[in-house]
């Protein structure tokens, strides 16, 4: 017989799985904050009211994965085939795609760096179990203090660390700090110099690729920045981020101190990592992946159809 707290369950994994609705719009529908739709998904399909079966939807581009790498010499290149999705949906699936590439990339020592947002949390949320107790997963840089934890640095390294059976370093400072001399002082603390050189040290890095839009920024929808700051930020030249290092259309990585000082993995150090997969998708971020791309910052590139052509077009006519 089925229960009300089955009913319920059912309830909210259809809205999440058959109409697409985010785990934010179903906690406002529903009246339960956004952790416990979370925890309600997660049950339902330990109860068996939710089966995913995958049927290989995830359906790739390789002309213009061919492309892309042909271009910006990438060494690992996966383009969604996103048929017209919305942006959560389009979005969820890229996560299912940089997940399998995360897996196929990944071994049983090795070193992983994260960065956070929306996109990360999509590729945990997506990653399988797996046994690999000698993976580290570390924060590359300070904390976003988001109202949503979900996204955020030091819970995202906790899930992943989680899937693969490993464990996790955080950094327990905020990603941007008012001025230079805390960010320096920071960066002296014995503790946060151990993760740090953990970090160095990674052999992968899985990074999301912030835009400079403020509607589309993670770091005004975590309420790190305000959407005047970021537009003071854009007015300056900027098009995007990867771990808090800004870069303009070409790549130039500019020194942004407007609304603070970044703290974590330095520009070089970021390059010398051997593995770095940039993950982002949708039309709008085609400015900020196609920076992000010609400055080097990543090397690999998990994106959807829309963005990829985009980013193309750009390159060609610039």
């Amino acid at each position: 017989m089925q229960t009300d707290r089955d009913q319920l369950l059912a309830r909210v994994a259809s809205l999440y799985y058959e109409d697409g609705q985010t785990q934010q719009e179903i906690s406002l529908k529903l009246g339960y904050s956004r952790s416990s739709i979370s925890r309600m998904l997660t049950e339902a399909r330990q109860e068996g009211i939710v089966e995913i079966h995958v049927h290989h939807h995830l359906e790739r581009n390789s002309a213009l994965e061919q492309r892309l790498q042909c271009q910006f010499n990438l060494c690992e290149v996966q383009v969604l085939q996103d048929n017209g999705l919305p942006y959560p949906q389009m979005l969820r699936r890229l996560g299912g795609l940089a997940a399998k590439l995360l897996v196929q990339s990944i071994n049983e020592h090795s070193i992983l760096g994260i960065s956070w947002g929306t996109a990360l949390y999509e590729v945990a949320n997506a990653l399988q179990s797996m046994h690999a107790p000698g993976v580290k997963v570390v924060q590359l840089i300070g904390s976003a203090t988001s109202r949503d934890h979900q996204v955020d640095g030091p819970g995202l390294a906790s899930v992943f660390a989680r899937q693969f059976g490993g464990q996790y370093y955080t950094l327990p400072a905020p990603w941007l700090v008012e001025d230079r001399e805390i960010r320096d002082a920071l960066m002296k603390d014995r503790r946060m110099g151990e993760v740090l050189d953990l970090a160095r040290r990674a052999e992968i890095a899985l990074v999301g690729i912030g835009t400079v839009d403020p509607p589309l920024s993670s770091l005004v929808r975590a309420g790190y920045l305000t959407a005047d700051e970021v537009r003071d930020i854009q007015a300056l030249g900027a098009v995007g981020d990867v771990c808090g290092l800004h870069f303009d259309i070409h790549g130039n990585l500019m020194d942004i101190s407007l609304a603070g000082y970044a703290f974590g993995i330095e520009a070089e150090t970021l390059r010398a990592i051997p593995l770095v997969i940039g993950v982002a998708g949708g039309a709008l971020k085609a400015p900020a992946i196609l920076g992000a791309l010609r400055s080097r910052l990543v090397n690999s590139l998990v994106t959807d159809d829309s963005a990829a052509r985009e980013v193309l077009e750009r390159e060609k006519d610039s």
